[in-house]
């Protein structure tokens, strides 16, 4: 979720990178992103540009920045998904095919006027793919809107609020929720989701009455952000919040 106060050299190649790492073949990755409505049409733009500049290739040419897809069947599924929400009526202002003619490369993309219908927004896509979806403010339904789904392994808020980072944090149902950054990981710190996305937590051990939310914020500038696509992580810090679990059954350490 990004929020209209957030810092937009710090967010938008961070919610970038947090799509199209790994060709977005990860399974924390950012397929939906829900921007307040005042800053929209400035986002979508810089996350398109931000594709645009990704050089698609192999991986034994030093100049590729994002690689092919596992294999044809999952190059296939991925473009079906994209024929799909096209076909539904979403839009791609970047992106949306193939790229090349060969091998397993597809587009870095980013569909707009999409629906909560479409499979493109209800299903995990494993691709170079994200739903740029508007929101009006914190009080509406995005929190609704970003819960709903079958899967709650991760989600990221940008702002610079930290109160309303950690109200939204506290009402999302995901395993791990970053804040001014996105994938950065600790050992120490537990893993896992909720719904279809797992079961308890790994990493680290916590009680079985409560689930653990480990939500990373980075206070640091772009240039020592961690989601800048490079550069060495500044200082972070990892704030824990631990909900009581009423009807999900008990953690496995």
């Amino acid at each position: 979720m990004l929020y209209k106060d957030a810092d937009m050299d710090v967010a938008i190649p961070g919610a970038a990178n947090g799509i199209f790492f790994s060709e977005g073949q990860c399974c924390n990755a950012e397929s939906r992103l829900y921007i307040e409505r005042d800053v929209y049409d400035e986002v979508v733009q810089g996350i398109s540009d931000e594709a645009r500049k990704i050089k698609v290739g192999p991986g034994l040419d030093p100049d590729s920045q994002m690689g092919p897809l596992t294999s044809a069947e999952q190059h296939d599924k991925v473009i079906g998904y994209l024929s799909s929400g096209l076909g539904a009526g979403a839009r791609a202002p970047v992106g949306g095919g193939r790229a090349g003619d060969l091998g397993y490369f597809v587009q870095p993309t980013v569909l707009t006027d999409t629906t909560p219908d479409m499979k493109v927004v209800r299903e995990e896509i494993f691709g170079p793919v994200v739903c740029a979806i508007p929101f009006h403010s914190e009080d509406d339904d995005v929190i609704q809107s970003g819960n709903d789904t079958n899967y709650g392994l991760a989600s990221g808020i940008w702002t610079r609020d930290i109160s309303k980072a950690h109200r939204t944090a506290h009402r999302l149902r995901a395993g791990t929720v970053w804040i001014n950054c996105y994938g950065v990981f600790d050992a120490a710190m537990p893993f896992g989701g909720y719904k279809e996305s797992g079961w308890g937590r790994g990493w680290a051990t916590t009680p079985s009455i409560t689930t653990s939310k480990p939500s990373p914020w980075s206070p640091t500038s772009h240039r020592e952000s961690p989601c800048d696509g490079g550069a060495s992580p500044g200082p972070a810090i990892a704030v824990t919040i631990k909900r009581r679990r009423h009807h999900e059954g008990r953690c496995r350490s």
